[in-house]
């Protein structure tokens, strides 16, 4: 397990006092048509009809207008189809739309595109995070009252296996793969604008997340479309990596959570203690399509580097008042059922996310570092 760096300990957060409610008026969410942040986006629309959403995405292929349609009702919802990277949009939202809040989940965050194509998980993660944050400094003092980055926590590195408490958040961050690097780096950006301009920012650390609206390069989908169509379901290595799965309603509640109790200048893990190994996701799935694991099951090659296990203490995020509460034979039940009824026309032709190491980002896509123009504020 990552060692801890000296710091307030967790359990301090239940002990102190309880901050003030914060109330956003004007939210800008970043990557709001991808997975996570659409949930996020809907929620906030829903149970909170008086705050402004501006939803800004570039529309990469994992994400889709379809996971936004709930929130497309409301006159206080505003999609916006541009890119974090693009200095002068940005900067021109939080002006013309009196941005008091932030909420940056656009990224790239899929591993195997990491190992595939690294520099633009340079580009979206680093640089996308770095030009965002410009843009809240240039929007002058005090015009930016929270900006919630969300990390992941693969940022701690690999858990040892036979470890019984989690990484707590000030835990040694040591990445082992691109994508992990390059949202630490995110990270790093936002606590150093945190310290030099004084940008009230807030990060939060998650385990993995499954659920409706997740494109089917990542396990849980994939693993479903394939058992509908019969296919083999393919585990990378011997299948004895560990992971701990929440389900996307909870994520999104703990985001609200975050959002209007947390401390600015916090880190904030959202995670579960109870963990699976993947090859027991892969025969779960099996066992709800019919199918046989030891013939649907086929291990491929593994990963350049896999992790073995993530394991992190959300002590600090249940003080503020948060619990899972989504167990996972409902959660996944619930995710099956939408894969069945909406997943074959919810983004077009998947099958190229369906392979064992999906290499999703194009060469047109790919990032050219002399190429920096594009990031300069006029």
């Amino acid at each position: 397990m990552a060692p801890a760096a000296a710091a307030m300990p967790v359990s301090a957060a239940a002990d102190a006092a309880p901050n003030p409610a914060y109330t956003p008026k004007n939210i800008l969410i970043t990557g709001a048509a991808g997975f996570i942040a659409s949930h996020v986006a809907n929620r906030l629309v829903r149970d909170h009809p008086s705050y402004r959403v501006v939803a800004l995405d570039k529309l990469d292929y994992c994400a889709s207008l379809n996971n936004l349609a709930p929130a497309m009702a409301s006159p206080n919802f505003l999609f916006v189809r541009g890119d974090i990277a693009s200095a002068d949009l940005v900067l021109h939202l939080l002006l013309g739309e009196r941005i008091d809040t932030v909420m940056h989940f656009a990224a790239q965050t899929h591993v195997d595109n990491s190992f595939g194509n690294s520099f633009e998980f340079t580009k979206n993660n680093v640089l996308g995070t770095h030009v965002l944050l410009e843009a809240c400094r240039r929007a002058g003092a005090g015009a930016v009252r929270r900006f919630l980055h969300v990390s992941t926590d693969e940022v701690y590195g690999e858990t040892d296996k036979d470890a019984a408490v989690g990484n707590h958040e000030a835990s040694q961050l040591l990445p082992t793969n691109p994508y992990s690097a390059s949202k630490a780096a995110a990270e790093m950006l936002v606590m150093a604008y945190a310290r030099s301009y004084g940008l009230p920012a807030i990060t939060t650390r998650g385990n993995n997340v499954y659920g409706p609206h997740q494109f089917p390069e990542k396990l849980v989908p994939k693993f479903i479309l394939l058992a509908m169509r019969g296919g083999t379901l393919p585990v990378h290595g011997d299948g004895s990596h560990v992971r701990s799965y929440l389900y996307c309603e909870d994520v999104a509640e703990a985001f609200d959570v975050v959002l209007h109790r947390g401390e600015v200048g916090s880190v904030y893990n959202i995670g579960t203690t109870r963990e699976r190994r993947v090859i027991d996701v892969a025969r779960h799935i099996c066992g709800m399509f019919g199918l046989d694991p030891g013939v649907a099951i086929k291990t491929v090659s593994d990963r350049p580097f896999n992790d073995h296990r993530y394991f992190i203490d959300d002590q600090k995020l249940k003080a503020l008042g948060w619990s899972e509460r989504t167990p996972w034979e409902e959660g996944i039940k619930k995710t099956a059922d939408w894969y069945i009824e909406h997943g074959a026309e919810w983004w077009g032709d998947v099958s190229a996310a369906l392979v064992p190491h999906p290499r999703m980002l194009t060469p047109q896509q790919s990032f050219d570092p002399t190429a920096m123009t594009n990031f300069d504020f006029k």
